[in-house]
């Protein structure tokens, strides 16, 4: 699905882009583009992230970490 028409950014994008490491909007505008033209997309764009970014599994050294601590 297009999250933003105005620079063809998908759900799919989105996704890969929380994957990698993007939590926040501005730094998922700076990545795919998303919300740079109009904004319309923007409160979609911060929800979709913030699914997948709560779904993304924590890297192993982090767990690590937490367990010397």
């Amino acid at each position: 699905m297009y999250v933003c028409i105005c620079n063809g950014v998908t759900d799919h994008q989105i996704r890969e882009a929380a994957q990698s490491g993007v939590v926040s909007v501005s730094e998922l505008t700076m990545r795919t583009g998303c919300g740079a033209t109009c904004g319309s997309c923007l409160d979609m764009a911060a929800d979709l992230l913030a699914r997948f970014s709560a779904t993304h599994d924590l890297p192993l050294p982090v767990l690590g970490l937490a367990q010397v601590a």
